[in-house]
């Protein structure tokens, strides 16, 4: 199998942390894919209509996108502790976080794409919408931090955690940790996992 792959993107991470943590890592080779919203790049489009990365290239089913579905079909491919639980009860709940932190991860996205508008006019509105929205995320995320610590690992936390440490990689400005002691905790633990560690964003130009 193969990856459309870039050292920088978030949503990539999610994928290879889950590599990682199941063992699939070796079964797996990256391809540096380019994407941009503002430019298309037609090998990605050959393969994901949208434009988008991560793209897993399969045997057996072709390409397969976004995030979330690939990690789905990763989690099937191996005999280890699943990261989408079988229980249906704590399966909403990992797929709720995963919702979660993919939303964070979509509003840091656009947050950063209006900062840098080639116009050098981003919209205030917007801004302060994504803020909003930024904020009240934390606010949960701080209240479900010692259930986080508490149950066991799964997508929803590698998702929250992609996104924590986006807001990191890209917002290094914000002290979010102030005001969110539990969470902050949290991540730290998440941040000392050698899939985390292993995953840590790089450079554009490393293959």
């Amino acid at each position: 199998m193969e990856l459309l792959w870039s050292p920088r993107s978030p949503f990539v991470r999610k994928v290879t942390i889950l590599l990682h943590e199941t063992g699939l890592v070796d079964r797996v080779r990256n391809v540096r894919a380019v994407a941009s919203m503002s430019k298309v790049n037609p090998e990605i489009v050959r393969h994901n209509p949208l434009g988008k990365i991560p793209v897993l290239l399969t045997d057996d089913l072709g390409p397969i996108f976004d995030s979330t579905v690939i990690c789905e079909y990763l989690d099937r491919l191996h005999d280890g502790p699943r990261l989408h639980p079988s229980d249906a009860r704590d399966r909403i709940t990992a797929l709720r976080r995963q919702a979660l932190g993919d939303g964070v991860l979509d509003v840091l996205l656009l947050m950063r794409n209006e900062v840098a508008r080639p116009d050098g006019a981003p919209s205030p509105t917007y801004l302060a919408g994504f803020e909003q929205k930024v904020a009240a995320s934390l606010a949960v995320l701080e209240a479900e931090a010692p259930a986080l610590g508490d149950s066991a690992f799964s997508i929803g936390h590698i998702a929250i955690g992609c996104a924590l440490s986006y807001l990191d990689f890209r917002f290094s400005d914000r002290d979010w940790r102030g005001g969110h002691p539990a969470l902050a905790s949290w991540h730290a633990q998440f941040e000392f996992r050698p899939s985390v560690i292993a995953t840590t964003p790089g450079d554009e130009s490393m293959a």
